[in-house]
């Protein structure tokens, strides 16, 4: 390298990447409710887990809680992304609040499966992240008693049963797939007669960014993914690139979490971000690494996503 000369970085840019159709749903959700009913806005939960997207809506007059009782009766609620359990919307419904409800189609989906399981008497197992917001309002859907949360094999494997009695099973949507495949095998193998989803209940979005991961990470010397620590799909997608053959991977909610010191010798790096994360985001790891690096970038397609969400009536007018 001549004298002066800057390194060169091959970026490999995992597409697709960034927003699906949930997220982007639920954002337009807040910013078309603070236009509408003007500021302030109640969101129970983070409408998304990305820092960036609930710093920018809070700036525009959204309000984040975690309890319903800390939204004045008089203004608009959101329920998030993420889904919500009965009794928290029972509760909003009974102190007379405004809603609007953002979980993403694909979560209501699942609640929908679960709700038939219980008509259907069957107990239905959750393969699911305890203490996850989609989790807790899966298992919220149901009444004490109706569900079963299991979170590994080994969990699977333990997990004690009469056969002879209807069992059924659903999932979280933002699982790495390939240990949700592992466990719902051990089920399946266990319980010959389990009922399972007549599709898979992971959303098309962690599937495609998982993939587009996994065609990227072998020969990566690192993997960054830009996400929210809270972001369950940004942490699988760490996972999947550590298990898929990238020597090294990390999670970033940005350009300025970037420590450089990873880079020392690093000449592939695969760059994506979690279905929660803007654009703009992996744009400004790009300048930095830009900034510092002759870049070369390679994207790295997997398939091109076209599905759109429709807005609730009250805010598509």
């Amino acid at each position: 390298m001549e004298a002066g000369a800057r390194p060169s970085v091959e970026v490999r840019l995992a597409s697709p990447r960034g927003f699906c159709a949930g997220v982007d749903r639920a954002i337009q959700m807040v910013e078309r409710a603070i236009a509408k009913y003007g500021a302030p806005i109640y969101v129970r939960h983070e409408i998304v887990h990305n820092r960036t997207v609930v710093e920018r809506l809070a700036a525009l007059g959204a309000v984040f809680i975690e309890d319903v009782a800390d939204c004045p009766s008089d203004r608009p609620l959101v329920f998030s992304a993420h889904g919500a359990p009965k009794a928290a919307f029972g509760e909003a419904a009974a102190r007379g609040i405004f809603t609007l409800d953002a979980t993403c189609p694909l979560v209501s989906k699942v609640h929908n499966e679960a709700e038939q399981h219980q008509v259907a008497g069957r107990h239905v197992i959750v393969i699911g992240h305890a203490g996850h917001p989609e989790v807790i309002g899966l298992l919220g859907r149901l009444p004490p008693g109706a569900m079963s949360l299991i979170q590994t094999v080994q969990d699977a494997c333990g997990f004690m049963w009469d056969p002879s009695k209807p069992l059924a099973f659903v999932t979280q949507t933002t699982l790495s797939v390939d240990e949700a495949a592992e466990i719902m095998g051990v089920l399946k193998a266990r319980f010959p007669d389990i009922a399972a989803p007549a599709k898979e209940d992971i959303c098309y979005a962690t599937t495609n960014r998982q993939q587009a991961v996994k065609q990227m990470a072998q020969g990566c010397d690192l993997v960054l993914v830009v996400g929210s620590k809270t972001s369950s799909n940004s942490l699988r997608l760490v996972e999947v690139a550590a298990r898929w053959g990238a020597k090294d991977a990390r999670l970033i909610d940005g350009a300025d979490d970037i420590d450089w010191a990873w880079f020392k010798d690093k000449a592939v790096v695969g760059l994506t971000s979690g279905a929660s994360s803007p654009e703009s985001l992996v744009e400004k790891v790009l300048e930095a690494l830009g900034a510092r690096y002759d870049l070369l970038v390679r994207e790295v397609a997997h398939v091109r996503e076209t599905l759109t969400f429709k807005l609730p009536r009250v805010l598509a007018e």
